[in-house]
């Protein structure tokens, strides 16, 4: 698809790269550009929509995020994003043309292959238990297709809205408010362990679905949960989500957005706070027992650093290494830096994982190789024998179902092979359409993909995570659609 519209005097302005303008990475407003750098159009964007009385636009993002804890706190927290996906995707059905990535066409290929892969949600995988004809597992799936329509509208209602009716500035605020958000939740946790209370989803729902161990997770609002990881009870923090995978994951997500919308020349008064959100961040995060999530941030800081050091922002990597050293000399003398080595040398979940993704793949591949099986199944046993599995004296004797403990294996096992390669392609070529931009957004952007692929192979990241990568790349491509071409070279055509 390609614009019909040609280039404005604004598309060909130059941007001065030294302007306060182009420091905080907002594009300025615009006409239609001719598509650039990984972007295709089809009409113009979208016209500023006109002023509401009572709404403007993007209200839902502004209420989806700012009032998120008290969605957490109704039982709603988890299909928040499903429900304020509606009015945006209505927004997007009154538009005559749409704009989108490129490579947005795999993306929709995969959506079809998941919507295909409900033919074998009631077919028996190999090595998962027989039977299960019911409603439930329809249930999970629609969960599941919500959740990936749900992330797919946020998409493309970021890339298309007027710059003028939605800013960027706003949108990154948002996502530095739910870091805020989530690390306070963390407090909760590591402070109230026990906190947890009864919402109104749990009250309103009937009995037999509000007590579904699936449903009750995501309806019934707690500050952490308690697991047997070092040896004895520790908690684990989770609020405002359902599981401390889900918080950890989060957590990464959101704060590359914290640091570029709370630490920039613009940020005013949150400038002078975000030094304070940081440290207290550390103690939930230690808590967390996440290692998937300590990787993560350990592999930020390194390509952070690197590519500061390629700009040759010599000040602000020595910024980083100094409070990177500060940070680790207060770690160590705290109580912290004796967690955090307790749980590298409990490493007990290391061989479940391994065994349970290595029988998810073979299974598959056995099985359903091009579709899949819908999705995930219970396991029959344990991996020792068919007669295993968890007991009231010892539930870690149990395997968690295939195609769990990480997205990577959720899409193999539900979609297939196929739909892997389509899932992973997308989001393979919307980072290097952007890895090499030297904009603190795009930097930003691509360290939220980074964590997003460290993290699909230990995490569940359907659901907030990914709505959050959806915005990053949504942002990444508005951004390039009104980047003014580059001009010609001296003594070059023009």
């Amino acid at each position: 698809m390609t614009s019909t519209t040609p280039p404005g005097p604004a598309d060909r302005a130059r941007v001065d790269d030294s302007s306060p303008a182009a420091r905080s990475v907002l594009p300025s407003p615009g006409g239609p550009s001719t598509p650039r750098g990984g972007l295709r159009t089809s009409g113009a964007p979208f016209p500023a929509p006109r002023k509401s009385r009572f709404l403007r636009p993007g209200w839902a993002l502004s209420a989806l995020f700012l009032g998120f804890p008290l969605w957490w706190a109704l039982g709603l927290g988890t299909f928040a994003f499903v429900i304020f996906a509606v009015p945006l995707g209505l927004e997007l059905f009154r538009r005559h043309g749409l704009r989108a990535p490129r490579g947005f066409g795999v993306w929709l290929l995969f959506l079809v292959w998941m919507l295909a892969s409900a033919t074998m949600l009631w077919s028996d995988a190999p090595g998962g238990e027989p039977g299960g004809f019911g409603g439930g597992r329809l249930m999970v799936f629609g969960y599941r297709a919500a959740m990936y329509l749900a992330a797919t509208i946020v998409l493309l209602y970021v890339v298309n809205a007027d710059e003028r009716a939605l800013p960027t500035r706003r949108v990154l605020r948002l996502l530095g408010v739910m870091f805020v958000v989530t690390t306070c939740g963390g407090l909760l946790g590591v402070l109230a362990p026990g906190f947890e209370f009864r919402s109104a989803m749990e009250l309103l729902l009937p009995h037999g679905i509000a007590t579904n161990e699936f449903v009750n997770r995501m309806i019934h609002p707690a500050a952490a949960d308690t697991q047997d990881i070092l040896g004895y009870d520790e908690a684990r923090p989770i609020a405002p989500f359902s599981f401390s995978n889900s918080w950890g994951a989060n957590f990464s997500l959101y704060l590359p957005f914290f640091l570029l919308s709370w630490l920039g020349r613009e940020a005013g008064w949150r400038r002078r706070l975000a030094p304070f959100v940081l440290l207290l961040a550390v103690v939930p995060v230690v808590y967390s027992l996440n290692r998937g999530l300590w990787l993560a941030l350990g592999v930020g800081a390194c390509y952070l650093a690197v590519r500061l050091a390629g700009q040759g922002r010599l000040w602000a990597l020595q910024a980083i290494v100094a409070a990177i050293l500060v940070g680790a000399v207060a770690f160590v003398a705290s109580p912290l830096g004796t967690m955090v080595e307790q749980r590298l040398n409990a490493p007990h979940s290391n061989e479940r994982r391994s065994q349970l993704a290595t029988e998810t793949v073979r299974n598959v591949l056995v099985g359903s190789p091009l579709l899949g099986f819908g999705s995930t199944r219970d396991v029959q046993g344990s991996f020792a024998s068919i007669a295993g599995g968890s007991t009231p004296d010892c539930q870690a004797c149990g395997v968690p179902p295939f195609g769990t403990q990480g997205q990577l294996w959720l899409v193999v096992f539900s979609q297939g092979v196929v739909g892997l390669c389509l899932f992973l392609y997308f989001f393979a070529r919307r980072f290097f359409a952007h890895w090499r931009d030297p904009t603190a957004l795009a930097i930003a952007g691509s360290t939220v993909l980074i964590f997003f692929g460290i993290e699909l192979l230990v995490y569940d990241t359907l659901g907030a995570p990914m709505v959050t990568v959806m915005i990053a790349l949504g942002l990444l491509s508005r951004t390039t659609a009104r980047r003014p071409p580059e001009p010609a070279r001296a003594g070059g055509p023009r």
